[in-house]
């Protein structure tokens, strides 16, 4: 009896072994899928049938033989490809699409060095919580850790940077795994999900066997074992690969206020009398219009500062819009709304908060809504949920109730004092070339209403966050958080194509110009004319401001007056050089720049100008 039991149990244990195997090898698949091995279908078009399911419309790439179905398959579907010349640049340029278009940028870059190349742009939209779709190439999924051509371990790269990460094993998993991260993308705090496609994955059957073909098998059983796996490997990485899949978009999570939360900062606010709003990016992500938002925080009559992707939002002139004078503003505030801000350095840590003030915080991401809370600041009321749709109902909430109209006017009066001040120094001379300031308020009064502004470098860009003002929300673009140089080309890329009927500035330091003029080329290429206006100083001056002061030195801060107008006339743009003799022609060399774009002609402004102290409150060489 003992003996039948344990041969009974060795049995079970032995088919049940069998079962697993067969399952791992994918025969128990293959019993009920067919594998088409004359379908000339190919796994690029299956990614681009759910990229055009999901709405999207350009995905940006540096070709490499690793990804070309999916290029080929999105073009034939009527996906524009948009090449560029540094990988980087392909995905500063998705995250630009993800934040103007409300839908998820994608990028497509070889293996290899082409991901790696990706890595800084990645972990930008990940702090900056935009919704991204990197697509990368592999090794064959059975050469991966063999020692092929730009095989490394991907996965380990990415896992850190983004939401989600998975690595297609066969054809039939694409559309799925497709579909998943893509909702994940823009569920809950939005962000950048990475999806690595083998080679073999992609590629039609004919072709993939002949790779699968062994020449000259070991002979004897490892001979058959061995061929037989490989066949085996080959037919189940195809089986079910063309039957119907559903490719539309699966439903996106939004975490959103109770309607207790709601009450509470309703009762909250109704008794504040010097409320004061923080307004960070998360308010523009979907589904809240940002028309509505406005609408709703002009309902409200409260003062607000607007940063990121939020400026412009209250328009140009708005007596609602505070510029100057944060720190005191807060000081003085006794309620503050922290929509979608972070109490991160912008913020001091949240030291800048008056303990004594109510502070109610709205962020999609936990983390982010109680950054610092446990050292600098506490939030009466902590809210895990979308910032724009909670502001419309806190506004229909208090209906009817209104900010009074004195605290706003106070705080805008002190802002009309400090610019009036500010353009005081925009009308100093420097010792020698332009004054920047004066540049940069040229530049803003001549733009157009539907400009974007891209913003990419240190002390000019710097300059430029206090002087240039957005005509309307999501038309001033920024790394975020984590602060990247590089940015300018691909996000004025991106901005040009979801918006081509808008002047888009690049606002470049030239030191940060040194990392995407090259994209001149993409610019002409692809018919997507910009302006670059570069503040050249020939240093990079935010870090020798402090430098040489503390440490003596000057070392590695020192660039040239580099000619960068003759690089973008190389790449086919039209270049121009404007010094100190051009000064009263400033407005009209503006002027003729946007009539180049308006051509369809890229341009860069290469300014020499002095260098200033704006922030410290004065002007020097």
């Amino acid at each position: 009896m003992e003996i039948a039991t344990a041969l009974g149990y060795s049995v079970g244990f032995t088919f049940g072994g069998l079962v697993f195997v067969a399952y791992k090898l994918g025969l128990l698949y293959q019993l009920f899928h067919k594998t088409e091995t004359q379908s000339p279908r190919h796994g690029g078009e299956s990614v681009a049938e759910v990229l055009r399911a999901h709405g999207v419309k350009f995905v940006f790439t540096l070709v490499g033989g690793h990804i070309s179905p999916i290029l080929v398959a999105c073009e034939k579907l009527g996906i524009r490809i948009v090449d560029t010349r540094h990988e980087a640049t392909a995905v500063f340029a998705a995250d630009a699409v993800a934040r103007l278009s409300g839908t998820v940028g994608v990028a497509a870059v070889t293996a290899g060095p082409g991901l790696t190349n990706t890595v800084t742009a990645v972990k930008n939209a990940q702090m900056a919580e935009s919704p991204l779709l990197l697509i990368g190439g592999a090794a064959g999924t059975l050469l991966q850790g063999r020692g092929a051509l730009q095989d490394i371990d991907q996965m380990s790269l990415f896992k850190p940077l983004c939401k989600f990460c998975a690595s297609v094993r066969s054809v039939r998993e694409i559309v799925p795994t497709m579909r998943k991260a893509l909702a994940i993308a823009q569920s809950g705090t939005p962000g950048p999900v990475f999806i690595e496609f083998p080679i073999d994955t992609l590629y039609p059957f004919h072709l993939v066997s002949k790779e699968f073909g062994v020449k000259n098998p070991p002979k004897g059983i490892m001979g058959i074992v061995v061929t037989w796996y490989l066949h085996n490997h080959l037919k189940n990485l195809f089986a079910g690969a063309w039957e119907t899949r559903d490719v539309s978009p699966l439903p996106v999570h939004i975490p959103q206020a109770t309607d207790d939360q709601v009450q509470k900062c309703i009762e909250l606010v109704s008794r504040a009398k010097k409320p004061v709003i923080l307004l960070g990016s998360q308010a523009t992500l979907p589904p809240t219009p940002a028309d509505d938002i406005r609408v709703a925080l002009e309902s409200l009559g409260i003062p607000c500062f607007l940063g990121g992707m939020s400026r412009g939002m209250l328009g140009r002139n708005s007596p609602l819009h505070i510029r100057q004078n944060r720190k005191y503003a807060l000081k003085d505030a006794d309620l503050v709304l922290l929509a979608g801000t972070v109490c991160d350095f912008r913020l001091s840590y949240g030291r800048v908060l008056n303990r004594r003030s109510k502070i109610i915080a709205v962020n999609r991401d936990k983390t982010q809504l109680l950054k610092n809370s446990d050292m600098f600041w506490k939030p009466n009321v902590a809210i895990q949920g979308d910032a724009g749709s909670f502001l419309l109902r806190l506004s229909k909430g208090l209906m009817g109730h209104k900010c009074s109209e004195d605290w706003p006017q106070r705080l805008k009066a002190g802002d009309i004092t400090k610019e009036k001040a500010n353009r005081g120094k925009a009308d100093e001379k420097t010792d020698c070339h332009l004054n920047p300031l004066s540049v940069l308020h040229r530049v803003d009064e001549l733009m157009d209403d539907d400009s974007i502004i891209v913003a990419d470098g240190g002390d000019f860009v710097g300059s430029a966050a206090y002087i240039m003002r957005p005509r309307g929300p999501l038309r001033w673009l920024d790394p975020g958080a984590f602060g990247t140089l590089g940015v300018g080309g691909g996000f004025a890329l991106g901005a040009k194509l979801c918006r081509p009927e808008s002047e888009v500035w690049i606002i470049y330091g030239d030191g940060s110009l040194g990392y995407s003029v090259a994209e001149f080329d993409t610019f002409t290429r692809h018919k997507t004319p910009v302006i670059a206006l570069v503040g050249n100083d020939a240093c990079w001056s935010q870090i020798s401001r402090e430098q040489v002061p503390i440490l003596g030195s000057n070392v590695a801060c020192g660039l040239a007056f580099t000619d960068y107008h003759i690089v973008a006339d190389g790449y086919g743009g039209k270049g121009t050089l404007i010094g100190r003799e051009d000064e009263d022609k400033l407005d009209d060399i503006i002027k003729e720049a946007q009539k180049e774009t308006r051509e369809g002609r890229a341009t860069l402004l290469n300014v020499l100008i002095g260098k200033t102290n704006f922030r410290e409150g004065s002007i020097s060489v």
